[in-house]
């Protein structure tokens, strides 16, 4: 298959020959073509235990539609993960505005860190997270209020079999209480009424057995306050007796009391818990040599996530994770593969203790791999997006590219500290954004008449097809050298000792996040 690639280019001039052999040998290194990767569903089967699904609010109440996607997917990954390995704890790396780290705390109710090294970002999150705070309860509230409405439908439709379920369902919990406190200290009777509707639950009184009660509610292993309070609410109106009902005598209704009294004490903590869980945003900068206790001072077995993380983020993610023995799994998703630092680029006046973006792994290190920046620029374009229509910005690319030819030669400027932005999408005209641009790099342009902007434009101008077609194969290659990058991480995990298991994982659709791909690792669980 290389020979018949390598026919793709002149063999001595080296110049692209047959644009088709080149777009299929593009497509053969893909990631997706290459078959390494380990399907999601395949992932979410392995970790799948007794929990279910969580059910609340979706997260395209609160952010748009491409952040929705990413959340909701990464989201119920981690929660299995974090089942899975038993933990509660998440560390959210360059959580950003923090919408991963709060839906996973309010969703999936895990205590999230959220670290990014942005403080107005840590600020916008503080102030994202009161927002949330105040609306939660609101959405909780309206979510229960529609599973009651369907069981209002269901119970008139089909009253005996409801009655059957509600019997089902209170020998189940039942079964579970029991399971939850096997030393008997805890006798419950039917805590949710049977089908006569006429028996109450029962729980003995002593002080030691409240405690029990309240500390094995907010256990790992027990959502029962909360499941019995969701059967509660869910039940038809008329299914609990009134407790103040006249056929009671004194003795019940006080021994009814203290039930009520103690079901809405077990309400009022479970929400307290569940309104505490909001997590934790945190400004700090994080690097290889990172040490979490200094940032998070109550740190326990932990799982570290990261989505979107810039450059080099991406990879002391994975540094860290294999580096602290809390931290038992990583799943991460790196982007801005153009920030990346290379070890092997430009290595005059290099610290050679530096540690480096890329490469990470042994292999590529001993043969001294580099990519370059135009490379790595490629790698974050968007291959899949254009394949279904969203054709590249031609108009902006000319504009900066006409635009660096004018500052080299105008101007004597190659190299620039300084950023043009997104000063295209503000512009009027070629010769407005060509002034901004001037501006933002610090370079004086009354010197620069209008007609000689245009010259420039009018002379270039017939080749933007040339430009277009240059950054389409630009496009195709983008996925060979993204796998290159993703490869040589996962590399990295399979290298080191302590990893159960490493692999990358497609989560998102990528057209609408192109950087959908995620490294996963768990330890060994004998590792501490």
């Amino acid at each position: 298959d290389d020979d018949i690639f390598s026919s793709a280019f002149c063999e001595n001039s080296e110049k692209l020959i047959n644009v088709h052999l080149f777009a299929l040998a593009a497509k053969y290194y893909s990631l997706s073509n290459l078959g390494v990767c380990t399907p999601l569903e395949d992932v979410l089967e392995a970790l799948k235990g007794d929990s279910e699904g969580a059910t609340g609010i979706k997260p395209d109440e609160f952010m748009n539609n491409k952040k929705s996607h990413e959340v909701q997917v990464m989201s119920e990954l981690v929660d299995s993960v974090a089942n899975y390995c038993g933990i509660k704890q998440v560390i959210d790396i360059g959580s950003g505005k923090g919408y991963l780290s709060s839906f996973l705390s309010m969703q999936y109710n895990l205590k999230v860190y959220g670290i990014d090294s942005s403080s107005s970002n840590t600020n916008g999150a503080h102030e994202r997270n009161r927002k949330l705070k105040k609306h939660w309860r609101a959405y909780q509230r309206r979510g229960k209020e529609s599973l009651k409405s369907q069981s209002l439908e269901k119970a008139n439709a089909r009253p005996v079999k409801n009655e059957i379920n509600c019997k089902t369902i209170s020998e189940e919990l039942l079964n579970n209480a029991n399971s939850l406190h096997n030393q008997g200290q805890v006798i419950i009777q039917d805590l949710v009424p049977s089908c006569g509707f006429t028996e109450m639950a029962t729980l003995e009184t002593s002080a030691e057995t409240e405690a029990d009660l309240v500390t094995g509610a907010q256990s790992h292993d027990t959502k029962l306050s909360e499941e019995v309070l969701d059967i509660l609410n869910v039940l038809p109106a008329d299914a609990v007796e009134d407790f103040s009902s006249s056929h009671y005598n004194c003795g019940k209704l006080r021994e009814e009391e203290k039930v009520q009294r103690k079901m809405t004490s077990l309400k009022s903590k479970a929400r307290k818990s569940s309104e505490s869980n909001l997590y934790f945003p945190l400004t700090s900068c994080i690097t290889a040599e990172t040490e979490l206790n200094d940032i998070i001072t109550d740190l326990e077995d932990c799982m570290m996530v990261g989505l979107h993380t810039c450059g080099d983020l991406a990879a002391n993610t994975l540094r860290i994770f294999t580096a602290k023995p809390e931290i038992k799994a990583v799943c991460s998703v790196g982007c801005c593969y153009h920030l990346l630092s290379e070890q092997f680029e430009n290595q005059e006046g290099k610290c050679h203790d530096q540690v480096w973006g890329f490469p990470m792994c042994q292999y590529l290190k001993d043969k001294g791999w580099c990519c370059g920046r135009n490379a790595r620029m490629s790698a974050c374009l968007a291959l899949e997006r254009v394949a279904v229509g969203q054709m590249l910005p031609t108009e902006s690319l000319f504009y900066r590219a006409v635009l660096q030819v004018i500052i080299e030669e105008i101007y004597g400027v190659t190299k620039s500290d300084r950023h043009v932005g997104k000063t295209f999408s503000k512009s009027s005209s070629f010769i407005d954004y060509v002034r901004r641009s001037l501006k933002k790099l610090e370079l004086d342009d009354s010197k620069l008449p209008d007609s000689c902007i245009m010259d420039y434009y009018e002379k270039y101008k017939h080749r933007m097809n040339e430009l277009e077609a240059f950054n389409m194969l630009k496009v195709v290659l983008a996925p060979c050298i993204e796998v290159l990058i993703l490869l040589d991480r996962l590399c990295y995990l399979k290298e080191q000792e302590n990893i159960a298991w490493s692999g990358l994982v497609k989560l998102f659709d990528p057209v609408k996040s192109p950087r959908c791909y995620a490294v996963i690792a768990l330890k060994n669980q004998s590792c501490s």
